[in-house]
């Protein structure tokens, strides 16, 4: 089967799911959109990664990759390839020295680490046939000046109401408490506001 390229478009909270976040995979270079349920900590792995923050302490998948490099295993490329009853199946394609294997992962975990490693994710047309969604042109075009975490996921329409210093204290108090998607949201309302 021919494996399909997908990028991270986007996070959010997932509507369908309390406490649970929506990472959203889209085809590169098509108008197929992926949504995937996960949980807030992995959904905070993946936005810590793709924001490029640096967390006090060392986050799970990124002791993963640093236990990774040590040993000289390399993570080539992670692949969706099943879909159960609404749940997504994934393997990580990992080299060392002497072999390449396929590792049995969570669809979360793998794209938390896809992030840190910069490798490409991939699934194949029938997974993108069961579960995908076809998003309209306009709309692609739009995903390219976003952001790829979404503001509403962090409660964006009560920042918008607090004062710069306010949302400076804010942002050095979810920092300590580690809620890095927050963190986003926050940094994310003070750089727009100093712009003005």
């Amino acid at each position: 089967m021919k494996k399909i390229e997908l990028e991270i478009v986007a996070l959010s909270h997932s509507i369908t799911q309390t406490h649970s976040y929506a990472v959203v995979l889209g085809e590169v270079n098509g108008l197929r959109r992926l949504p995937i349920v996960i949980g807030g900590f992995e959904a905070q792995a993946i936005a810590v990664a793709l924001e490029r923050m640096s967390p006090s302490r060392p986050l799970t998948h990124d002791l993963m990759k640093n236990f990774m490099m040590a040993f000289n295993v390399e993570l080539h490329e992670i692949v969706i390839n099943d879909l159960q009853e609404g749940i997504f199946y994934s393997k990580l394609v990992c080299s060392s020295t002497n072999d390449t294997v396929e590792i049995d992962s969570r669809t979360s975990d793998a794209l938390a680490l896809a992030v840190r490693f910069g490798c490409p994710i991939y699934t194949y047309d029938t997974i993108l046939d069961q579960a995908g969604i076809l998003m309209e042109g306009e709309e692609k075009k739009q995903k390219a000046t976003a952001s790829p975490v979404t503001s509403e996921a962090a409660g964006s329409d009560d920042l918008k109401s607090m004062t710069l210093d306010e949302l400076e204290t804010l942002l050095a108090d979810v920092l300590e408490h580690e809620d890095y998607i927050r963190a986003i949201a926050i940094r994310d309302e003070i750089k727009t506001r100093k712009k003005k």
